[in-house]
């Protein structure tokens, strides 16, 4: 492939999209279909002692009411970072026991959606309640460490190094439990027909649902399909089977219908998964020169009482430097809810802000420029590993985002600078990583006489521009324009799909993409191509009326046994530490807070994001993806936490109007930059990952400008304007 810059053309489905023409599952309004809703649980723990739903059966319309009663032949299909295939091990409704404030209690099933939701609060239900623990230091919450799970990150002596350290910084940081908020809500429609199960879910996860639904039902795996063309916004919510998909399709079958269910943003909030609370302390040593010699960071992570979801925070903090002696520690922390998951950056986010506010205060420390001691630690070879990083330009990011910034004019203490208006200004800055993970992926492409251009492969649009990605890669190619290129992704039916998350979509499909295009230019010489000739030319001066060939790539190290382990819906991650290197991508941030001196309302008024990810192929829609990642970050600093009522469980601000984000008012500038050199080392286009490492390290830079702006730290998050006075 040529080292010229991808072209900055327009997204594929731009047009489809803001025509209302792209077919998300929600939208499915076909005149037969039937429509459900969902009773919950009012309690946060116990027992179901009885459920009337005499009262909602006689409400015209209804069609069916499933409770645990109707559900004995329904089996729990695992939790998927255990080997299974739901967000959570717990499936809903297959006993009278409530884990959780929120947990499905029934399935109401109506002609009209008003009548499913009219029905549903009509159920009569009475409890047996237990002592709920919400938070983490909740009587009764339970202490697990990670270590006993074989999860441990350790380099040299940390706790030897940092005792003998001259500099020392001893930090402890709580961040809140979050909640995705996609504009796509959580929808299923299921549909059989002759003995087929079809279903239409937003997803990050086809094979997943598919999988998952043939093992809860006893179904055979060629006797389910799931179709997931597009998914309006998943960011790690949709990453697995959701508690309704199985309920959903019981009721199809009970009812020989289409059955449609959209899970209000209420319900969401306690029907999947979120980013739990957790607790940070980071120990970091230094010597006199700022040269970071030691660390320590341990993590009290939320989980839930059926699930240990999986902490990695310190697989960050250790890597982001090159600091020689490190621990981490990570427990899990048993609670009432539901299983936590993976929200963008879900480990990263976390950790970045505890470390790299942690740097800041080092810099502060030694009266250093926070850029310069940045540079100072870079570092070419992994920490943990001692292997080789295939690339690193986090240096290159810091030094290009500094003169975009204008990092030079800035006064190092804080509050030295301030706006015509009295506000106090703040410059901050923080650099993020994210690892690279590479999964297998069979692609298939088929060109045809009529000029037609179908590429198949593992992956899922969640917004993000994998199908115009893989557009532009195989149009470029093949020599034929992107916009005649058709993506065929997020169905069972196509390919076999992996989990779309961690970054993983573009390196894992876009080689794979790449390998089809080369091997159809073999195949076509092979049928007498001329030069100039397009796919369609050359079939037709065959006699061919299509061409079809198929690829299948996986990660350095992994045996050919991962294609069948997809394949069955089970993850086959690899990275980012592979046999020979290791792989992260990089950012730096540099934002600009004002922070008002009477009411200290805190403004962001302008950021600058310069991203390493390697090669750049679609740099219209990677810096949408930047743009959309910093925006995350400032709402994740200043804005979003999921309130608790330790009492009673749940979720509190269970919509948009009490679980706040940011706003058009709330954003600036944001200048976006890449380095845009190829990782070759990685795979044979260059290409890292994007979709996460844009928002690592956000939270920080705006907490270290806050600081320079107000001389206060703050090791909360979200920041509020109470923290400041």
């Amino acid at each position: 492939m040529s080292d010229m810059p991808f072209p900055d053309g327009p997204r594929i489905d731009a047009r489809d999209k803001v025509r209302g023409a792209t077919p998300f599952s929600a939208d499915n309004v076909r005149p037969d279909i039937l429509h459900a809703a969902l009773a919950v649980a009012a309690i946060g723990k116990g027992h179901i002692v009885s459920l009337d739903i005499r009262a909602a059966s006689a409400v015209p319309g209804i069609r069916l009411i499933l409770t645990h009663k109707d559900l004995g032949h329904v089996k729990s299909t695992g939790f998927l970072m255990a080997g299974g295939y739901g967000f959570q091990s717990l499936q809903p409704m297959l006993s009278p026991a409530i884990a959780y404030r929120g947990q499905p209690i029934a399935l109401v099933v109506a002609d009209s959606l008003e009548t499913a939701i009219e029905a549903a609060a009509m159920i009569q239900v009475s409890y047996s309640m237990e002592p709920v623990s919400v938070t983490l230091d909740a009587p009764g919450a339970e202490t697990v460490n990670q270590a006993d799970t074989g999860l441990e990150i350790i380099a040299g002596n940390a706790e030897k190094a940092f005792a003998a350290a001259p500099l020392k910084i001893d930090a402890r940081f709580i961040t809140a439990p979050q909640h995705h908020n996609p504009i796509e809500l959580i929808a299923t429609v299921a549909e059989w027909q002759d003995g087929k199960l079809t279903v239409h879910e937003g997803t990050q996860n086809a094979e997943a649902v598919r999988h998952g639904l043939v093992a809860a039902l006893g179904l055979a795996p060629d006797r389910v399909e799931v179709i997931s063309p597009f998914v309006g916004g998943g960011f790690g919510q949709k990453y697995a089977l959701q508690m309704q998909t199985v309920l959903v399709a019981i009721a199809a079958r009970h009812l020989g219908r289409a059955v449609k269910l959209v899970v209000p943003r209420a319900q969401i909030f306690h029907g999947a998964s979120f980013r739990p609370a957790i607790r940070h302390r980071v120990r970091l040593g230094a010597d006199r020169s700022g040269y970071m010699v030691a660390a320590i960071h341990e993590v009290d992570a939320q989980t839930s009482r059926h699930d240990l979801f999986p902490a990695h925070y310190a697989a960050l903090s250790s890597r982001l430097y090159g600091i020689k002696n490190f621990r981490g520690r990570e427990r899990f922390v048993r609670t009432d809810v539901q299983t936590p998951g993976y929200m963008r950056a879900p480990f990263e986010h976390a950790a970045c802000f505890a470390l790299e506010s942690c740097v800041d205060e080092l810099a502060y420390r030694l009266n250093q420029d926070p850029v310069a001691l940045r540079l100072a630690n870079d570092t070419r070879t992994d920490a943990i590993s001692k292997l080789p990083l295939s690339s690193r330009h986090v240096g290159e990011c810091l030094r290009r985002g500094a003169a975009r910034f204008g990092w030079s004019k800035r006064t190092m203490a804080p509050q030295s600078m301030r706006a015509y208006d009295g506000s106090f200004i703040g410059w901050g800055v923080a650099i993020g990583a994210y690892p690279c993970f590479i999964v297998p992926v069979i692609a298939r492409l088929r060109v045809t006489a009529d000029g037609g251009v179908f590429i198949s492969t593992g992956g899922h649009e969640m917004g993000q521009g994998i199908r115009t990605a893989l557009a532009v890669a195989v149009g470029r190619k093949l020599g034929v324009p992107a916009a005649n290129v058709v993506a065929l992704i997020g169905d069972t039916r196509a390919s076999p799909q992996h989990l779309t998350a961690a970054s993983c979509g573009t390196a894992s499909a876009i080689p794979a993409a790449s390998d089809a295009a080369d091997a159809m230019l073999g195949a076509l010489a092979r049928l007498g191509a001329s030069p100039g000739q397009t796919p369609a030319q050359i079939l037709k001066a065959a006699g061919r009326a299509s061409l079809e060939v198929e690829i299948r790539k996986k990660a350095p190290g992994q045996s050919d046994a991962v294609f069948g382990q997809f394949a069955s819906g089970h993850l086959s991650f690899a990275g980012p530490v592979y046999p020979e290197f290791v792989t992260f991508s990089y950012a730096a941030h540099f934002v600009e807070v004002r922070v008002e001196p009477t009411t200290r309302r805190v403004r962001v008024p302008r950021v600058v994001s310069v991203v390493d990810c390697g090669r750049v192929i679609s740099p219209r829609t990677a810096a949408s993806q930047v743009r959309g990642g910093v925006v995350w970050g400032i709402g994740a600093t200043l804005r979003e936490a999921s309130e608790v009522d330790p009492r009673y469980g749940g979720f509190l601000n269970a919509d948009l109007s009490g679980y706040v984000v940011p706003v058009n008012a709330d954003i600036g500038s944001i200048e976006v930059e890449f380095i845009d050199k190829p990782d070759l080392k990685f795979n044979s286009d260059g290409v890292k990952g994007l979709g996460e490492v844009c928002m690592v390290g956000v939270a920080p830079a705006i907490s270290n400008a806050i600081y320079h702006a107000t001389g206060r730290r703050l090791r909360d998050l979200p920041i509020r304007i109470e923290h400041l006075f």
